[in-house]
């Protein structure tokens, strides 16, 4: 009995499985898969697989279901990521195109991947302490308070309230912007804090030096405060067709603990693989709630650079160190998910984003 036979036994176990959420039995497998060796021959493989943690048989059948173990196997040798049919890509096109800001974009990728894979679909914002700044906006609106608005590269609009002793002469505060968005544009939110605290030393601009403090502080606030992502969520009721009513209680739970959901999504992807999607199987996302879940996401950037036809998941990315993530995409269904079409729906939806980033962010 070779090696490469028995995983191409787990392999048609696994396929079989997601396909039919019903215990796999060697003699369907025979029918089902040109696997080149007799029924008895595949029962003896599928055992030896049980013994060495990738299958188990559930005591109620006579088939085998896989385990962590044998998903993990499954997914780390997924080759390729198979592309989207066209009417996926239309879809897709069709959603994103008609986006009229930022948060349209992000909202409608939510629905979209949801229809898409019948799961949970979770789309972040950019990240503001990835982000660049692009142009800021300082209003008056009361006595002793300025209103900072902030407009990234990737299309973020913050907005900060600035307290100052004195209100300062529009004049002063107009200039203290022009000067801002002069020397600050293209630096990312801490270090244009940074910029503005070395503005606000310098001379010419002693009536306003509180003002730039005040938004400097506010530039540093920003950076750090990684809570200013927003999660996008769609697809929750697709979690009673798939699951198991005991599962569902923690399921939602984890689903309600956005920070914890944040940091995982946001780790998988960074730590993608070369198909640029990242997964986590049931424990391994040491998460009480996603117990018998699992997990799929894929970072989207301002730049990513593909090639032709990358958005349907066809082709290579080429991304470059200064493209990394600057927020996540993904799709939260059970362990028995169909993990290509899955990893592929991500892909495509991450690709996207980051066109729509790119080429429409700065004008949300």
């Amino acid at each position: 009995m070779t090696q490469s036979r028995r995983m191409l036994v787990l392999r048609a176990v696994v396929e079989d499985y997601i396909r039919s959420q019903e215990p796999v039995g060697s003699t369907s497998l025979t029918k089902a898969h040109d696997l080149g060796v007799s029924s008895a021959t595949i029962r003896n493989d599928m055992a030896a697989l049980e013994d060495e943690g990738y299958l188990i048989q559930p005591h109620t059948s006579a088939g085998r279901v896989p385990t962590e173990k044998g998903y993990r196997y499954f997914v780390d040798r997924l080759a390729t990521v198979v592309p989207l049919s066209e009417a996926q890509r239309r879809g897709i096109n069709s959603f994103l195109s008609g986006s009229v800001s930022l948060k349209d974009a992000l909202q409608r990728a939510a629905r979209l991947l949801s229809e898409i894979t019948g799961q949970v679909a979770v789309v972040a914002s950019p990240s503001l302490a990835k982000a660049t700044l692009r142009h800021v906006e300082m209003v008056p609106v009361a006595m002793n308070t300025l209103l900072a608005v902030v407009i990234t590269d990737t299309g973020r609009v913050a907005q900060h309230g600035l307290a100052v002793g004195t209100m300062p002469a529009i004049e002063a505060i107009n200039r203290l912007s022009s000067t801002v968005n002069e020397q600050c544009v293209g630096l990312s939110l801490a270090k244009a804090g940074e910029k503005v605290r070395a503005i606000a030393e310098s001379a010419g601009f002693e009536e306003v030096r509180d003002v730039a403090q005040s938004l400097a502080d506010a530039f540093g606030s920003m950076a750090l405060d990684e809570r200013a992502n927003e999660l996008y969520m769609s697809g929750a009721s697709h979690l009673a067709h798939s699951s198991s009513l005991a599962d569902l209680a923690p399921l939602f739970d984890a689903l309600e603990e956005q920070v914890v959901l944040m940091k995982l999504m946001s780790n998988l992807s960074e730590e993608s693989t070369a198909s640029g999607v990242g997964v986590s199987i049931g424990s391994e996302s040491h998460t009480p709630g996603l117990l018998h879940a699992s997990v799929v996401s894929s970072g989207y950037g301002r730049n990513t650079r593909t090639e032709e036809g990358d958005a349907d998941g066809s082709a290579a990315s080429i991304d470059t160190n200064d493209n990394e993530p600057i927020a996540f995409v993904g799709s939260i269904g059970p362990t028995h998910m169909d993990y290509a079409a899955t990893m592929a729906a991500v892909k495509a939806v991450a690709r996207y984003l980051s066109a729509f980033i790119s080429e429409s962010g700065p004008e949300q």
